[in-house]
C-alpha cells in the first residue's frame, strides 16, 4: 500500500483489524493492493452490516482438501502408496488446502523473509520431493486447521473493541430550529437538542436540559448500578436511558465523545507492544533462520559423516522445520495482551498499553492522593448536635444562614438539609454578614444568630459537653462549627471530606495481594491526614505536602520499591502521576485530562477497580510466561526426538498445532476474570 500513488504512509493495527492510511487514495485501490492476501477493506464509518459467509463457503478449500486426503488414504489402502490415483489425490489435497500458504511462503522465500509460512512451505515442498505425499497433505490440513483456530481466537479477543463500537446508536432524534428529525450521529452538531425516550440509548455526549431518569452507564464506566440523572447532569454516548424522557444538549461531536476516545485509546493500547511481546518478536526474528540452519544440518550431517540414508535424514530435517515453526511463540503474548486490555475496558478500566498492563502486575507500592481518591473530595456534614426544642426548625435556620454564605463548607450543610427535606429557602434572613476568618451572622425572626469557629463565641457559652464534642471531632480530623446567639449555643456540627466507603476494603485487598507499601499523600494538616489515613488503612501518611514534595515522595518510593503506582485525579498532582511507574487516574469518564494524561484510568471513579486491575495484570503476566515457556519447551521436546530419529511430520505438526491451540486458549482465559 505504501507504494500506491497518493499514499504517503500506512499503519496496520492488527489487534483492531484497522488500517490507517495517510494520503489521497480510494478504498477500491487499497482493497486491490490487499487482494494478494484476500483482504477486504471498507471505511471505518461504513455502517453497512458485513455479510457473514456460511461456514462451508468460508472453509471450502479446507473441506475439499480433507475430502481429497480421505480419497488418498482409501486409495493408499486398496491400490498402494505409489499408485497414480493415490499420488494425485494427495497432491490435489496439498494444492487445494495449501494454495494461500504456498503463495505467501514462496513470496517470502524470494524476499528472504523467514516466517512460519516460509518454514511450512519449504517443509511441504520437501516432503513432496522425497515422495512423502500423504504426510505432506496431513501437514497442509493440520496447518490450515491451526490457522482457522488462531483466527477464531484473535477474532474472539477483538470482540471487546467491536462490542464497544456497537454500543452507541448510529442515528438519533434531534430537535433543530423547532423541527424534530432522525439524522445520522455524524451530522449532529454541538448545541443540538437530543430527544431520548425511555429504553433508548443515548447517541451523543451532552448535558440534560429537561427531564429526570436513571442511566445505565455500565458500557462506559463499568458501574453495575444505574446512576440517577437530572437537569444539569452530564451523560455519555452509548449509555442506556432506563426511565424518563430526556432532552439533552449535545456538547461533543461524534468523534470526540467519551466512547469514541475510549475506543481509540483501547485500539492504540492493543496495538502497542508489551515488553514481553517485543522480546518474542525479536527472538522469533533470529529463531526462524536458526531453525532453518538446524534443519539443514540435520538433513545433511548424518548422511555425509556417518553414511546414513539421505531420504531418512532429509525427512527428519523437514520435520525439524515444521516443529520449529514459531506460531505458538509469536501468538502467545499478543493474544493475552489484546484479551486483557479488552476485558479491562469492559469492566471500566482503561489501560493505555501493553507496557502498563505488564507494569501494573509488577508494582510493589501504591501512593494515593487523598482528596477525591481515598475521600470523595466533597465536604459533607458528618455530625450535628442541636440544643433546641424544635430541632428541625433550628436546622432550617442553620441551612438558611449557610445558604447565603460562599464558604466551601456551607454547601455541606445545605446539601444535608436538602436530603432531609428541610425547607430552608423560605426562611427570611435579615442583616446577613460574613466575618472573614471567623464565620457568618444573620437575623431570623428578630434574633441574631452566629455560625463559625468555636473561637468566634464567648468561652463562657461553651460548656464542658460542647468542648468535649469539639475536641472529639477535631481529633478525628473534622472541621467543627458552632451555631448560637449572644446568650446560648444552639448547635455544634462537624464537616469533613468524607472517606470513600470502599477505601478500607480496597486497601485490605491490595495488602492481601502483596502490595508492601501503601502511602497517602496530602496537603492537609497532620492531625486530619492521620485520622483519614488510619480509617482508610494505609500503612503510611505524608501530610502538608506541596506538589513538588509529592513528587519527591514518589521518587524515594521508586528507589526503595522500584515499581510504584500513583493514584490521583488526573488533573492535580500531574508531576507525581507522570513520574510514577504507572499513573492511575480516578473518574476517567468525566475528565478528558484523565483519559489523556494517565497510563490507567478508572472510568467510574471507583477505587474498587484498582485491585481488579492488579489481579488482571498479574494473571496476564503469569499466562504470558506460561505460554512462552510452554511454546519453547514443546519445541525442544519434539526436537530431542531427532536424536533417535523418531521425529515424524505427524508428531511435528501436532506439536506445533497443539501448542498454538493451547497458548491461545490459555490467553482467552483472561476474558473470565471479572471485577468483584
Amino acid at each position: 500500500m505504501k507504494h500506491l500513488d497518493g499514499v504517503n504512509s500506512a499503519d496496520v493495527n492488527f489487534a483492531a483489524s484497522k488500517l490507517t492510511v495517510y494520503g489521497d487514495v480510494s478504498v477500491e485501490k487499497l482493497e486491490k493492493a490487499g487482494a494478494f492476501e484476500n483482504i477486504s477493506v471498507r471505511h471505518e464509518k461504513d455502517q453497512t452490516p458485513v455479510k457473514k459467509e456460511p461456514f462451508w463457503k468460508k472453509h471450502a478449500s479446507l473441506m475439499m482438501s480433507l475430502l481429497l486426503l480421505a480419497v488418498g488414504v482409501c486409495s493408499h489402502m486398496f491400490v498402494g502408496e505409489h499408485h497414480l490415483y493415490t499420488i494425485l489425490a494427495y497432491l490435489s489435497s496439498i494444492v487445494i488446502g495449501g494454495h494461500s500458504l504456498f503463495r505467501t511462503g514462496v513470496f517470502n522465500l524470494f524476499r528472504l523473509r523467514f516466517d512460519m509460512k516460509t518454514l511450512m512451505t519449504v517443509a511441504i515442498i520437501g516432503a513432496v520431493l522425497i515422495g512423502e505425499y500423504g504426510e505432506g497433505a496431513v501437514v497442509v490440513i493440520l496447518f490450515a486447521i491451526s490457522e482457522a483456530l488462531e483466527r477464531f481466537s484473535i477474532d474472539k479477543a477483538r470482540q471487546s473493541i467491536t462490542s464497544l463500537m456497537e454500543i452507541a446508536p448510529n442515528e438519533a432524534i434531534i430537535r433543530r430550529d423547532g423541527q424534530e428529525t432522525v439524522i445520522s450521529v455524524d451530522d449532529i452538531k454541538i448545541g443540538d437538542t437530543l430527544l431520548v425516550k425511555p429504553g433508548e440509548k443515548i447517541a451523543m455526549d451532552g448535558r440534560i436540559t429537561k427531564g429526570v431518569s436513571t442511566i445505565n452507564q455500565a458500557a462506559i464506566t463499568g458501574e453495575s448500578v444505574p446512576a440517577e440523572k437530572q437537569s444539569g447532569d452530564d451523560v455519555f454516548a452509548g449509555t442506556l436511558n432506563e426511565e424518563g424522557f430526556l432532552e439533552i444538549e449535545v456538547t461533543k461531536r461524534a468523534e470526540d465523545t467519551t466512547l469514541a476516545k475510549i475506543i481509540h485509546l483501547v485500539e492504540e493500547a492493543q496495538a502497542e507492544k508489551a515488553p514481553s511481546q517485543a522480546f518474542v518478536d525479536r527472538f522469533a526474528k533470529y529463531y526462524t533462520p536458526a531453525i532453518m540452519i538446524v534443519a539443514f544440518f540435520v538433513a545433511i550431517f548424518p548422511p555425509l559423516l556417518f553414511g546414513a540414508q539421505w531420504s531418512t535424514w532429509i525427512y527428519q530435517g523437514l520435520a525439524v522445520l515444521v516443529v520449529g515453526c514459531p506460531c505458538a511463540l509469536v501468538i502467545s503474548t499478543p493474544v493475552s495482551v489484546v484479551t486483557a486490555i479488552g476485558n479491562a475496558a469492559k469492566n471500566g478500566v482503561l489501560i493505555k498499553g501493553g507496557v502498563y498492563l505488564e507494569e501494573m502486575g509488577a508494582i510493589r507500592a501504591v501512593a494515593f492522593d487523598k482528596t477525591g481518591t481515598l475521600t470523595y473530595g466533597v465536604p459533607s456534614l458528618t455530625d450535628i448536635t442541636i440544643f433546641a426544642d424544635d430541632q428541625k426548625e433550628m436546622f432550617s435556620y442553620l441551612a438558611a444562614l449557610e445558604n447565603h454564605s460562599q464558604h466551601p463548607l456551607a454547601a455541606a450543610v445545605t446539601r444535608q438539609a436538602g436530603k432531609q427535606n428541610i425547607d430552608y429557602k423560605n426562611v427570611n434572613v435579615e442583616a446577613f454578614n460574613s466575618i472573614t476568618g471567623n464565620g457568618i451572622q444573620g437575623r431570623i425572626n428578630g434574633t441574631m444568630y452566629y455560625v463559625g469557629k468555636p473561637s468566634f463565641f464567648n468561652k463562657a457559652l461553651l460548656t464542658d459537653h460542647i468542648n468535649q464534642l469539639i475536641e472529639e471531632w477535631t481529633t478525628k480530623g473534622k472541621t467543627v462549627m458552632v451555631m448560637g446567639t449572644d446568650k446560648k449555643i444552639t448547635a455544634v456540627l462537624a464537616v469533613a471530606d468524607e472517606i470513600r466507603s470502599s477505601s478500607p476494603t480496597v486497601l485490605q485487598r491490595l495488602h492481601a495481594l502483596g502490595i508492601k507499601e501503601t502511602v497517602m499523600l496530602t496537603g492537609d494538616n497532620e492531625q486530619t491526614a492521620q485520622a483519614i489515613g488510619t480509617t482508610a488503612g494505609v500503612k503510611r501518611v505524608q501530610s502538608e505536602l506541596l506538589p513538588q514534595d509529592k513528587l519527591d515522595v514518589i521518587r524515594n518510593l521508586m528507589k526503595n520499591n522500584h515499581k510504584v503506582a500513583m493514584v490521583g485525579d488526573g488533573v492535580n498532582d500531574a508531576p507525581a502521576l507522570a513520574n510514577a511507574t504507572v499513573g492511575i487516574a480516578m473518574g476517567g469518564a468525566g475528565t478528558d485530562t484523565a483519559l489523556e494524561t494517565a497510563d490507567v484510568a478508572l472510568m467510574a471513579d471507583d477505587l474498587k477497580k484498582l485491585p481488579f486491575t492488579v489481579q488482571l495484570s498479574r494473571k496476564t503476566l503469569r499466562i504470558i510466561k506460561q505460554n512462552i515457556v510452554f511454546s519453547i519447551g514443546i519445541k525442544l521436546l519434539a526436537l530431542l526426538l531427532v536424536i533417535p530419529g523418531w521425529l515424524t511430520l505427524w508428531i511435528a505438526i501436532f506439536a506445533d498445532m497443539g501448542a498454538t491451540l493451547l497458548v491461545t486458549l490459555n490467553g482467552l482465559r483472561l476474558l473470565k476474570l471479572k471485577n468483584q
